[in-house]
């Protein structure tokens, strides 16, 4: 008896749970059945009629209720009404909810349509609870038609900010995007299909969509709790990451390279290269899963675009970079137990950098040449050497090279460091880049002559690392000496430094020579340096593990805080406007400021880099992107990552390199590569300790360097 009255209470209980978690309303939406809207209101658990004619959805809502009408056809054909839908909408006093409507619906609309860039939404009314004047949030490649409605609650427009507009939008060209017209809320665009387009901030939609069934149902109490990104972070904030989690990041970090289709393959190879054109704007159209992947002998692309689809998938950057394909060799070669296609992929990239491609051909070969062992800097321009992506590259391959046990390369690292080393000015600089015709007109002297002092270090210190790691492995001192000088110079300079895109990226570039510089000569000043400057960039370590950026002096700026909407998108930016935005960047900093501290942390013992990288380590293990829907983004980190809403948002600011953007080299390898030596307490100065460079870098000091 007790136990059939324990079962009636728990049958009992389980019934009533069920229906007190779903929450009946009166809302009808017109449409084909597939929109988000649909999947919002069910993962909340609100009860929903869908049907898909226009004149059944009217004649089944009840006298002064409301219908949603979804623009189904959207991007190609507007939403129209269907004859005699209009005059019962009149008749019966509905409410509406109208999206990308035609003319026809005798809405405030025009016969434009256009397609935004640029441009976000930006809310212009305090009427909407949960958001205020001004907030922000994309659309990204949105199509909406153009309409001179008045007072509109949200408009379109290109403005500069990062949570919201924060120059106003006063001086800006703008287009309604959502607005009343009688007892019709309008939108201009497809707004049901936001999570597909992954619109965002979510906390800025959902007060919009909440205030939207508001007006239509005002008596059903509308809070979204849940909201089903297509892509998404893998792990909560508040998740405790594990060794296997670990493991399961760098495996699916290095499967996106795949996944994601960026080796070259010969069947593809002819649009590949009309796609890339001359590297001014190599963009296009991602790749079809069904496209084979090429093995590495073609090289690999450089990642997405910052630009989001309708669709929600993501442009590529169809260019050809000579860092991205050794920092790849060394991500593929980086996991426990490398698969025997990883280790071939990767000896194929690091031959196309030095071998088989141009990117080390014509002067770069050419002994006789001033320009002999430098790296081109893509395909497109390898006439151009910045210092520090030859860092790159030569770091890459360093690892990529100690990982597969494989000396082959070893003459092509020391002629990579050694030619950049002798076309170095006297304090040690080399300024933020040189070329063919710099190097060729001016002659090797005149360049080592050059009195530059340029205390830069995200196009200087990742070199001076590079030669104090020869001179570890040949003794020869004019590699300390000059890297000394520098480092020294710069310290010096500190915090005056001049920055790219902010200060703290500078900072973390600055972390790996000084931890290196510890390495060869453990002194307490060079210790003092190194503590420093991490200990600067470790201020802004959230307790997530997240390192917020920092924007530094103005005077010193390369590409400061966008200062005026008009330039919002015209040249690289900062993620955000103002210092305290909750941003970190895996692009710039957080990346390379990862791989540093874990140098750091090996070189010098100290627990407080230990603990700073196991933190960042558990960070980025989190916030890996997760997608079911997009193959290419699942295992990748995009640029931008705001912290505090544990979602990836920023200001889009930047012309090339933007928040949704991703990086086969600089952000992907580096991620995985640190994160493969973190799991297994190391350092690449640890695992290439035993590198026999040696004998190969004397014979090239002896070729190209004078006495």
């Amino acid at each position: 008896m007790i136990k059939k009255a324990l079962l009636a209470f728990y049958i009992c209980l389980i019934v009533n749970t069920v229906c007190a978690q779903t929450t009946t309303s009166q809302v009808i939406i017109c449409s084909d059945g597939k929109n988000d809207i649909v999947n919002i209101l069910r993962s909340n658990n609100y009860s929903f009629q869908n049907i898909e004619r226009q004149i059944d959805a009217v004649n089944a809502a009840k006298i002064g209720g409301a219908v949603i009408f979804v623009a189904n056809q959207y991007p190609q054909k507007r939403f129209s009404y269907t004859p005699g839908v209009a005059k019962i909408i009149k008749e019966k006093q509905l409410k509406v909810f109208v999206e990308y409507p035609d003319v026809q619906t005798g809405l405030a609309v025009s016969k434009d349509t256009v397609q935004t860039q640029l441009e976000r939404g930006v809310v212009i009314t305090n009427i909407i609870p949960g958001v205020d004047s001004l907030d922000l949030f994309a659309v990204h490649n949105a199509y909406f038609v153009k309409s001179k409605a008045k007072n509109p609650l949200i408009i379109v427009a290109k403005v500069a900010g990062f949570d919201d507009a924060q120059y106003g939008v006063s001086d800006v060209r703008h287009d309604p995007l959502l607005f009343k017209e009688g007892n019709a809320l309008v939108a201009t665009t497809r707004l049901s299909n936001l999570l597909t387009s992954r619109f965002g901030p979510v906390d800025h939609l959902k007060p919009v969509w909440e205030y939207i069934f508001s007006y239509l149902h005002p008596k059903t109490q509308w809070s979204f709790k849940v909201w089903p990104l297509p892509v998404s972070p893998v792990f909560a904030k508040n998740y405790t990451v594990t060794a296997k989690d670990h493991q399961e990041a760098i495996k699916r970090g290095n499967e996106w390279f795949y996944k994601g289709r960026f080796f070259v393959h010969p069947s593809w190879e002819a649009q590949f290269l009309k796609r890339q054109g001359d590297g001014l704007n190599p963009a296009g159209p991602p790749l079809s899963q069904s496209v084979p992947v090429g093995d590495g002998s073609l090289g690999v692309l450089e990642g997405h675009l910052s630009r989001i689809q309708i669709d929600g998938s993501q442009i590529y950057r169809y260019w050809m970079r000579a860092d991205c394909n050794a920092e790849v060799a060394y991500s593929l070669t980086s996991a426990k137990n490398a698969s025997e296609r990883d280790k071939t992929v990767a000896k194929n990239l690091l031959n196309y950098v030095f071998k088989t491609s141009i990117l080390r051909g014509d002067n770069r070969n050419n002994p006789q040449s001033p320009a002999y062992g430098l790296v081109g800097w893509s395909m497109t321009h390898p006439y151009i050497y910045y210092g520090d992506d030859n860092a790159r590259v030569i770091l890459g391959a360093l690892g990529a090279s100690a990982r597969l046990n494989d000396s082959q390369w070893d003459k092509y690292i020391a002629e990579a460091i050694i030619a950049n080393f002798r076309t170095t000015g006297k304090n040690g600089f080399r300024g933020e880049r040189l070329e063919d015709v710099d190097i060729v007109k001016k002659g090797l002297k005149a360049l080592q002559n050059r009195d530059l002092i340029y205390p830069h270090p995200h196009f200087e210190s990742w070199m001076w690392a590079c030669y104090l790691w020869l001179y570890d492995k040949t003794g020869y001192k004019p590699f300390l000496e000059q890297a000394k000088k520098a480092i020294a110079i710069t310290m010096g300079k500190y915090p005056d430094w001049k920055w790219t895109n902010g200060i703290q990226q500078e900072r973390a570039r600055m972390i790996l020579p000084l931890a290196w510089l510890v390495r060869v000569e453990d002194t307490p000043k060079h210790r003092e340096w190194l503590s420093l400057i991490a200990d600067k960039v470790l201020e802004n370590m959230d307790e997530s593990g997240a390192i917020r950026e920092e924007l530094g002096s103005s005077s010193e700026g390369m590409f400061g805080a966008t200062k005026t909407n008009a330039d919002y998108g015209k040249t690289e930016a900062p993620l955000i406007a103002v210092n305290g935005d909750p941003v970190a960047d895996m692009l710039y900093t957080t990346n390379f400021g990862f791989f540093a501290l874990n140098e750091a942390a090996r070189a010098t013992g100290e627990d407080k880099y230990k603990v700073a990288v196991d933190k960042i380590a558990d960070f980025l293990v989190k916030i890996q992107v997760k997608s079911k829907t997009h193959k290419d983004l699942d295992g990748a980190w995009f640029r931008a990552f705001d912290y505090n809403r544990w979602e990836y948002w920023a200001s889009n600011a930047d012309a090339g390199w933007g928040a949704w953007g991703t990086l086969t080299g600089w952000t992907q390898s580096w991620i995985v590569s640190t994160l493969a030596l973190h799991q297994e307490n190391s350092s690449l100065w640890d695992i290439s300790k035993t590198s026999n460079i040696k004998n190969e870098a004397q014979q090239v000091i002896a070729l190209m360097i004078a006495d």
